[in-house]
């Protein structure tokens, strides 16, 4: 019984316990749980309309793209018909105008041809006319045709020789006057800026003696002085009947100078034999190349040239003693580097490669003695020896026209050459020398048919053509002029210009009884 009580109890128990937590526990969360359920069908409800309303709103904007897309294809399509069409117009009208003008072509072709035949029809009467002129032009010249055409044609030669020369002597005096205005400011200003000397030097030396005695002195007994001074130095010892004086006669310059200066020393020591002149020439020789340095220097000081080779400094001091138709080479070549660097000044082109250019030009004369060739050549290989700029190697390469001209320092460089050399008291010409060109000179003129007399005068700087009036008239007197210029730049080598002046007079003479 007790047992069935306690049981009992225990359901009661049970069930309360139950009863108890369905009430505080299952029913709140079957209530939380019955929410969240509402709520997310309310959410989905939400959602789900939402989704709809998005639907609605992007299936609306695909609307309006695709009617603003339909629309804009429509205008373009609508344009592009427009411009078809209009195209159309347009190539209808060029068919229409191109039918027009072929329409015109065939008349004008049609009245062509028509005119042609006119036109040879009238040309075949004309031919027909001009030869019965002719054969009656024949009859009364009694001169064929061919002969009228001979005759015809001479005096077209006449009239066109004499415009030739017309046109060539206003050609030439409109050039000269140019020419004259332009380079007359530049060169007189290089001129003015250069002073130099003016020198006159000689290819032999002469040593003054203090009497004849000497003479004996320096010949030595049995000639054993002169043999070991001339072995030595390499130099001519020339005595002879000159009083007071002997002659030094070498070929180079350098050699000269040496035996000069240790004849002088032995002759102011007085002690002559072969031992003191080996020990004179030796301090002659110290003493030369000391001077060749000290002209270099100065040279390369005054032109202010920098950076030359200690070997090219000696070849350039040796043009202290060497001389060109009495010119000495290394005040010329100072000169040319003051005219080329003025001038190059003036026409503001590279003044530093003129100057350079102009002090290196004649450096071949340094050595011509020793090399075959030409000094502007022999120049120019030395230059490119020791690494001289191309620009200097190629203008004292070209101051002789040894090669061409392809820079304008290297025209300035001939140009300054031609000056240096040219001007009064730069050089000195033999007297044989200067008749064979007074010769030349006339010799020229006078191969030219018309020519009565030709006379050189001012030095032969100019020549004057007296002609036969009768064969050569004015203009043919201004071609001879120019002709005979022509004739003596090509077959003469002369400094500075020679001025032609032909003379054509006519005189009449009679005489009263």
């Amino acid at each position: 019984m007790d047992i069935v009580i306690s049981a009992v109890v225990g359901l009661i128990v049970a069930a309360a316990t139950i009863s108890g937590a369905y009430f505080w526990y299952i029913r709140p969360t079957l209530r939380k749980i019955k929410s969240a359920k509402a709520d997310v069908e309310e959410r989905e409800e939400q959602l789900r309309k939402e989704i709809e309303a998005k639907r609605k709103e992007v299936l609306l904007e695909a609307k309006e793209e695709a009617f603003r897309i339909r629309q804009e294809i429509e205008k373009e399509n609508k344009d592009k018909r427009a411009e078809i069409q209009r195209l159309e117009r347009r190539l209808t009208q060029k068919e229409e105008t191109l039918d027009r003008r072929l329409e015109n072509l065939d008349r004008k072709e049609r009245s062509i041809a028509q005119k042609e035949a006119e036109a040879q029809a009238k040309l075949d009467e004309a031919a027909a006319i001009v030869k019965q002129q002719r054969a009656e032009l024949e009859r009364i010249s009694r001169m064929s045709s061919e002969e009228a055409r001979q005759q015809l044609l001479q005096q077209v030669d006449r009239e066109m020789e004499r415009e030739t020369a017309r046109i060539i002597r206003e050609a030439e005096e409109q050039a000269r006057e140019e020419a004259d205005r332009r380079a007359r400011d530049i060169i007189t200003l290089a001129v003015q800026r250069c002073a130099v000397d003016q020198a006159a030097e000689t290819t032999v030396s002469v040593v003054p003696l203090p009497g004849d005695d000497m003479k004996g002195r320096i010949i030595g007994r049995e000639g054993r002085n002169i043999r070991a001074f001339e072995t030595l130095t390499g130099v001519d010892l020339i005595i002879d009947d000159t009083p007071e004086a002997v002659v030094l006669s070498a070929f180079d310059p350098v050699r000269r100078e040496i035996a000069r200066i240790a004849l002088s020393n032995l002759i102011l020591d007085g002690r002559i034999h072969p031992g003191r002149i080996e020990e004179m020439v030796a301090k002659a020789q110290q003493e030369t190349e000391a001077k060749m340095k000290e002209a270099a220097d100065r040279a390369i000081f005054e032109t202010g040239v920098t950076g030359l080779d200690p070997e090219l400094v000696k070849l350039l001091g040796r043009l202290k003693y060497r001389t060109s138709y009495g010119q000495n080479v290394l005040q010329h070549s100072i000169e040319v580097s003051h005219l080329a660097g003025a001038m190059a000044a003036e026409l503001d082109v590279n003044v530093p490669l003129a100057k350079r250019a102009g002090l290196l030009h004649d450096i071949g004369k340094a050595v011509d003695f020793e090399v075959d060739g030409p000094h502007a050549v022999i120049g120019m290989e030395l230059l490119k020896r020791y690494h001289e700029p191309p620009d200097v190697v190629h203008a004292a390469g070209a101051h002789h026209n040894d090669i061409e001209c392809h820079s304008v320092e290297a025209v300035l460089v001939l140009a300054a050459d031609a000056i240096s050399a040219s001007r009064p008291g730069a050089r000195r010409e033999t007297l044989e020398t200067y008749v064979k060109r007074l010769q030349k000179l006339e010799t020229i003129a006078d191969s030219f048919p018309g020519v009565e007399k030709t006379y050189a005068v001012q030095a032969g700087r100019e020549i004057r053509v007296m002609v036969k009036p009768t064969e050569i008239d004015d203009e043919g007197a201004a071609k001879l002029a120019y002709d005979t210029a022509k004739r003596i730049e090509e077959e003469m080598e002369y400094p500075g210009q020679i001025k032609v002046t032909v003379i054509r007079e006519t005189r009449a003479v009679e005489y009263a009884k």
